[in-house]
């Protein structure tokens, strides 16, 4: 049987595709190869955080939980949204809730 957490987190990566969705920050087009290839945190090297979401982390994610490989033992992403988004506090407010909540799930585990 699957762990709650398990379900909850992959409920949550549901919901944050949804709200770039939503907010129309998710793209059609991939980023360059070579963007994806970045090894900075988050990729600020190559792409907006937006972008690292939806073509680096949510597809990660997704793997591990399919694999059921170990999950992370700890998330900073909302730390990284709440300096990405200090311009746009009201349109990414529910995009911030999501990733804290997903912060705290994963964090809940360790």
């Amino acid at each position: 049987m699957i762990e709650q957490r398990i379900l909850d987190i992959a409920d949550h990566l549901l919901l944050i595709e949804r709200e770039l969705k939503v907010q129309g920050w998710w793209d059609d087009e991939p980023p360059s190869d070579e963007a994806l290839e970045s090894t900075v945190p988050f990729a600020v090297d190559t792409m907006t955080l937006e972008q690292w979401l939806q073509w680096i982390f949510l597809p990660r994610m997704k793997i591990i939980i399919e694999l059921g490989h170990p999950l992370p033992s700890a998330s900073g992403i909302l730390m990284m949204a709440e300096t990405v988004f200090t311009d746009r506090p009201e349109q990414s407010r529910e995009l911030r809730r999501l990733l804290a909540e997903f912060d705290q799930l994963i964090a809940s585990g360790a």
